[in-house]
């Protein structure tokens, strides 16, 4: 393993987070803050570690998939660590864990929090918090790869390690290309909805913090009632119909870009996206009719809960938590579901979904017609049998953590319902649960340290899909061959 290339990565990320950090810091300043002292310290200490120990870029920078797993891994890691430090040194979060389960589900766009009084907190906190769930939608390496070329020969790995779902490449034949272009439409989109919210009456600040946390389907909120504060229409509707397309494959944007609009539009993906999030809308719209007396508050609601959990970014406008039980057991299964791969959303992602429900049809045409040749197709073409393979592989982990993870939230003495759904809205990086605690009116801050750590692990596992995080604890990995 390429040690020294991977220490030189290491120092020039943490002092891109270094330089993230004064950007919080120039808020606090803004609105009279003392918090600034917080950002300051943090920031020169990883922008002096990264000038003085990664200023030399090492003769061999060849890195391959081991590196790219161990890099992303322990770069999650690391920047949720020293992302945590502001929190604990303003006073904001005093504790430790409770400082790196809110960072970790910060950048890994959670949403969970252990906050019971957010209003109160000082504005540059408050942005921290929401900004790492727009650094962390699209992926820290990525956004690293947008403005640094650091080992651009083999850097792709590091991108197959981060952005979520079964398959990624190139959209152009360099990736620091590849992650400009993905970048570029992130910052569009942002800025975009940045005007729309401003255009609903939101100031400056409440529409950035709220598109970051929109973008990266997090769900940060500056607000204890999230974005039922605002109590505007207009409001859940923009940030409703931006949270669906931060769902969408950010490779669909580029084709539309590209004007390669039948490519884009015949997308298996998309479509079984769009029609899950319109049948989901029409059951709970009709089955929460009696509870908000029209049609137009039954829809908007239903809608804009459905585009939260399917997108995990966990805003709420309602407490879902006292709906029917077929609308919440509909929220359920959107949380594992979660949003199309290649986007900024959680969840197994709809493509793996799409792919087990082929991989199964065949398999079952198999059994009446042993002799004939099967293959899965998607959008036309062949998908690899590695691929397929490696949907299955992802599935069996996913729901080995799954049951591991509540099994051991379960020693927190909750009920069943608080126990699942903390781990399933923490491993598909959702945001609130179902129960009374842990909903969307609740928080995390009454579970035992050990639970949350272990939520903390799920949070990272979830949005690295799984295997950058576990592959750290194989020793072998380690070895530098």
């Amino acid at each position: 393993m390429n040690n020294k290339m991977i220490r030189y990565i290491l120092y020039k990320l943490i002092g891109v987070e270094g330089i993230m950090l004064l950007i919080p810091m120039a808020v606090a300043i803004l609105y009279g803050e003392s918090s600034y002292l917080s950002f300051l310290i943090v920031a020169a200490v990883l922008i002096a570690l990264s000038l003085t120990l990664g200023a030399k870029k090492p003769e061999n920078p060849v890195i391959y998939a081991k590196e790219g797993f161990f890099i992303v891994g322990l770069t999650w890691v690391i920047w949720s660590v020293f992302g945590a430090l502001p929190f604990v040194i303003s006073g904001a979060i005093p504790n430790f864990i409770d400082a790196f389960f809110e960072t970790v589900s910060g950048f890994t766009t959670t949403g969970s929090t252990i906050l019971a009084e957010i209003e109160t907190l000082p504005k540059g906190i408050l942005f921290w918090r929401s900004f790492t769930h727009w650094i962390g939608g699209m992926g820290v390496l990525v956004f690293v790869l947008a403005i640094i070329p650091l080992a651009d020969k083999r850097s792709m790995y590091l991108m197959r390690a981060e952005v979520p779902g079964p398959t990624v490449g190139k959209l152009v034949p360099r990736t620091m290309g590849t992650a400009k272009i993905l970048y570029a439409i992130y910052i569009g989109l942002t800025f975009l909805q940045v005007i729309l919210l401003m255009f609903g009456g939101l100031s400056l600040y409440d529409a950035l913090v709220h598109a970051f946390g929109t973008a990266g389907t997090g769900g940060f909120s500056v607000y204890n009632a999230s974005i039922a504060a605002y109590n505007s229409a207009y409001v859940d509707g923009v940030i409703t119909i931006f949270m669906i397309l931060f769902g969408v494959n950010f490779n669909l944007f580029y084709l539309m870009i590209a004007k390669k609009f039948a490519q884009a539009f015949k997308n298996t993906e998309l479509w079984t996206y769009l029609g899950i999030i319109a049948s989901s809308i029409l059951i709970i719209t009709i089955n929460i009719y009696h509870l908000y007396g029209t049609v137009t508050a039954s829809f908007r609601h239903a809608s804009f809960q459905v585009a939260s959990i399917i997108t995990t970014t966990g805003y709420a406008t309602a407490d879902f938590a006292t709906w029917p039980y077929l609308s919440q057991m509909i929220l359920l299964l959107l949380m594992v579901l979660g949003a199309c791969a290649g986007s900024t959303g959680g969840g197994i992602k709809i493509a793996r979904v799409v792919l087990m429900v082929k991989s199964i049809r065949r398999e079952l045409k198999r059994l009446v017609h042993p002799r004939s040749v099967n293959v899965v197709r998607m959008d036309g073409k062949t998908v690899e049998e590695e691929t397929i393979q490696g949907v299955h592989t992802y599935l069996l982990f996913y729901m080995v953590i799954l049951f591991v993870s509540i099994l051991l939230v379960s020693f927190n003495s909750l009920d069943v319902s608080t126990t699942i759904s903390s781990v399933i809205s923490c491993l598909n990086n959702i945001g609130p649960g179902l129960g009374e605690i842990t909903g969307p009116t609740g928080n995390f801050s009454t579970l035992s340290f050990f639970s949350k750590i272990v939520l903390s692990l799920d949070m990272l596992i979830g949005r690295l899909e799984i295997f950058p995080i576990l592959l750290l604890a194989m020793p072998s990995l380690w070895k530098k061959k």
